[in-house]
């Protein structure tokens, strides 16, 4: 069978209904990793869904315990054919979101997986078991023609990131050899739009922020002490608004990047940014001035505020408040020194009459940003395979907008880091009705048959 042949053949495997059901198997595992009672299912879709799924193409597996308690396991999972073939390493998460049942579109169940044209509703369709299905009935479709990949892989299987990846870090750093490789090939996150392939070398950053203005004990009443009494909320408004411009514009000289260099503004040149016909309409004159929306959001920081409460949003009384919150994230890129971040605000405040207001970092809110440059070969030699199964180019993506532990492969096991996404921007994945598109999904397992296929070739390494 040549590569022509074993497309053809992961193409009928999807038609046939085969991959459906596939997932619909896989969405049926309530993996929640935030919910604490779901541990066992985490587990059981490691034993159950993938540890059988990949022995039965030859693959060792073993699960690993979380190095942190608090942790679901991990499945690895290796098929080294020959010490000197190329060595590819994977990663994907078997855990999900919080189902978040009942709040979805009547006639739809998040662990149940239906159908409606194109969308394949259910949880984890998108985030990550319709991902990483994908990519492994791709694999099944090459071993099944060639009875051998033609190259080494290692796939990490994960059961935390929806909570931050614990104990991930710590795992690898005490496996640096065992997961050894020279290349990460994984998928996760979205597409630049829906019909077109893309490629994302990176992640934004991201650091989550409480800042806090506590004035005094209790409230007081506003007609007594209008007029006497700093009001939390305004004084914290506007800190806030010193933070940005009134159009988005970071105003903390250490949150703006020193590396939109000419390689990336090229990769990002002419790329458009579409959420589909359901998305969000872009505010043109919202960001860094300047710069194209493709740049904004993949080459630049940005500041949000995600809540903001002062007095009782829900039964405000006539009182001054007390106190004042808010929690905001800071998404930044390679070219922001992360260790900064909260003191450059800090100063950045001071500095504007704000001294007093805390700036707490949240736990559980930081992810690393990480950028591979977008002449690596690697980058050229996966475009090269995904234009020859799909006759364009992909959008080539410096880094993805939103945040993964990507720096964990890149920092930790040294890791050039290839990702191709199968999903799109609107796919609803931490919210109800989340859905995989049929027709991305078909043409993802198109694209990573080729490119499995390819890198099984004599001389594929590049």
């Amino acid at each position: 069978m040549n590569r022509s042949e074993v497309i053809t053949s992961i193409e009928r495997h999807f038609d046939t209904g085969d991959f459906l059901a596939d997932l619909a198997g896989r969405v049926a595992f309530r993996t929640e990793s935030q919910n604490p009672e779901r541990l066992a299912d985490l587990r059981a879709y490691l034993d159950l869904e993938m540890r059988p799924c990949l022995e039965r193409l030859g693959f060792r597996c073993e699960v690993l315990p979380n190095p942190v308690a608090t942790g679901g396991p991990f499945l690895f999972a290796e098929r080294i054919e020959d010490p000197g073939l190329t060595t590819v390493f994977s990663y994907g998460h078997g855990d999900v979101i919080r189902g978040q049942e009942g709040k979805w579109r009547a006639g739809l169940d998040p662990w149940t997986l239906k159908c409606e044209g194109d969308r394949i509703y259910g949880r984890g369709t998108a985030d990550n078991k319709g991902q990483h299905s994908i990519n492994l009935a791709a694999l099944a479709a090459v071993y099944q023609a060639r009875g051998r990949l033609g190259f080494n892989l290692r796939i990490l299987i994960e059961t935390g990131e929806e909570t931050g990846s614990p104990g991930l870090r710590e795992l690898c750093e005490a496996n640096r050899q065992r997961f050894a490789a020279e290349v990460l090939i994984a998928s996760d996150g979205p597409r630049l739009a829906a019909a077109r392939p893309t490629i994302f070398l990176g992640t934004r950053g991201a650091l989550n922020f409480d800042l806090i203005v506590d004035l005094r004990e209790g409230g007081h009443h506003s007609g007594n002490w209008g007029g006497l009494l700093r009001n939390p909320g305004i004084v914290l408004a506007h800190a806030l608004a010193s933070i940005t411009d009134a159009n988005g514009a970071i105003q903390v000289p250490q949150w703006r990047p020193s590396s939109l260099t000419p390689s990336v503004r090229r990769a990002l040149d002419g790329l458009e940014v579409d959420a589909g016909a359901h998305g969000p309409a872009i505010d043109t004159d919202w960001g860094e001035p300047g710069l194209t929306p493709a740049e904004r959001v993949y080459g630049w920081s940005s500041f949000e505020v995600l809540a903001f409460v002062t007095g009782n949003p829900d039964y405000p009384v006539n009182a001054i408040p007390p106190r004042a919150s808010a929690h905001c994230q800071l998404r930044y890129v390679v070219g922001v020194d992360p260790t900064d971040i909260v003191p450059a605000l800090r100063r950045h405040l001071a500095s504007h009459g704000f001294p007093d207001i805390s700036v707490v970092e949240a736990r559980d809110g930081f992810f690393a940003a990480t950028r591979l440059d977008p002449d690596h070969p690697w980058v050229h030699w996966t475009s090269d395979s995904i234009e020859r199964t799909t006759g364009g180019k992909p959008a080539i993506l410096p880094n993805l907008g939103g945040s993964l532990p990507n720096d964990i492969f890149a920092d930790v096991l040294g890791l050039p880091t290839v990702w191709i996404p199968h999903s799109y921007a609107a796919c609803s994945q931490h919210a109800p009705d989340e859905h995989l598109l049929a027709s991305v999904a078909r043409d993802a397992l198109r694209i990573m048959t080729g490119v499995f296929w390819d890198l099984g070739e004599p001389r594929s390494k590049p």
